[in-house]
């Protein structure tokens, strides 16, 4: 019996010894180049004790991320996480990214119309360049018990609330009033002309509903003080303030408007010359687990393309996101596609236009 225990003991310690020597000719150091707060601690240590892998962090933002792998041909990183309309442009400019191979990526483990979204924004020829991670919306704030009848972006010029309402002179005040007018400018981004005829409709829109304005909030802060004063009872904002707002006064929060919320997604993107796909690919799928992504939306404060990882989340993040966004709401958010030269010109002259007019 001895002498079976020792041989049992050896051959047992010998298999740990050659699966930790496989390992370790297999675990890569993943360079990851992402936003605050994206790669917690925590989330990274768990990785690490799974996968064998380390983790180098460099945080960042979009116009950095880009510079970086500009002025590197897509080196010096391994994954990097540029929102999805930072994606297609510089990689037919420049080819800073290499197309990703969703074969490797668990697609169950992400909600299905994000990630169409996110494949059909960042595709570029025949090749997808981006899945989507962190991702949020701006919508409606609304206090429910004054301002229960807003309903989408074009109630806000309801007598209901006349005099109550704030929102930003900025795109996306113009693209969500197009949207609720039953106009589709992100079908018109690649037609001037078009685009200008609807922003033409925005705009005298803008400007009917001008009375109805307390102001136009130029901060969070200063919409946060509107808010809880009672000064203003309807707004378009993020639904991270909403939320924030609903922590202090439970009858004010986010709604997502009936013709969409308008969404931003933060991706996954490889490099070009990056030296670690395969530690690349097993954050992707770490990360999305749902259990993994609720801790990443208490970190960065947003939520994540994990199908079900609200159910993870904290009772009060979970009550607030199911409350605001029931499966049709996600659905029909509004995905920002990349800006083509000569918008911002057409924007501009028009929210210069809606400021000056009477």
């Amino acid at each position: 019996m001895k002498h079976s225990l020792m041989k049992k003991t050896v051959g047992t310690g010998l298999a740990f010894s050659l699966g930790m020597l496989a390992q370790g000719a297999t675990a890569d150091t993943l360079r990851l180049l992402t936003w605050s707060n994206y790669a917690p601690e925590k989330v990274i240590e768990m990785f690490e004790a799974e996968t064998g892998h380390t983790v180098e962090v460099t945080s960042s933002n979009n116009e950095e991320m880009i510079a970086k792998l500009r002025a590197t041909g897509g080196g010096g990183f391994d994954l990097a996480q540029p929102s999805q309309d930072r994606i297609a442009g510089p990689q037919a400019e420049f080819g800073i990214y290499k197309p990703i191979e969703l074969d490797r990526i668990d697609s169950s483990q992400f909600i299905d119309s994000m990630l169409a979204a996110t494949k059909a924004n960042t595709t570029v020829g025949d090749d997808v360049y981006g899945v989507p991670h962190i991702w949020g919306t701006s919508g409606l704030v609304l206090d429910t018990a004054k301002a229960g009848m807003v309903k989408d972006y074009t109630d806000l010029c309801s007598d209901e609330v006349a005099g109550k309402v704030s929102y930003r002179l900025k795109r996306p005040t113009l693209i969500g009033f197009a949207y609720a007018m039953g106009l589709d400018p992100f079908a018109a981004y690649g037609d001037p002309a078009a685009y200008t005829e609807i922003m033409e409709a925005v705009e005298a829109k803008l400007i009917e509903c001008k009375p109805n304005v307390k102001t136009y909030w130029g901060g969070g802060d200063e919409l946060m003080g509107l808010m809880r004063s009672g000064e203003v009872v309807a707004s378009m904002a993020w639904d991270t303030g909403g939320w924030k707002l609903n922590g202090d006064n439970p009858d004010i929060t986010f709604v997502a408007p009936a013709s969409g919320a308008l969404g931003w997604i933060d991706t996954f993107v490889l490099p070009a010359k990056g030296k670690a796909d395969d530690a690349a690919y097993d954050w992707i799928n770490f990360v999305m687990r749902p259990e993994i992504s609720a801790m990443i939306t208490e970190a960065a404060g947003n939520f994540t393309a994990s199908a079900g990882a609200d159910e993870f989340a904290s009772d009060t993040l979970k009550a607030q996101f199911q409350n605001s966004f029931p499966p049709e709401a996600i659905d029909n958010i509004k995905w920002y596609p990349p800006v083509p030269a000569g918008l911002e010109t057409i924007e501009g002259g028009t929210l210069d236009r809606v400021k000056a007019a009477n």
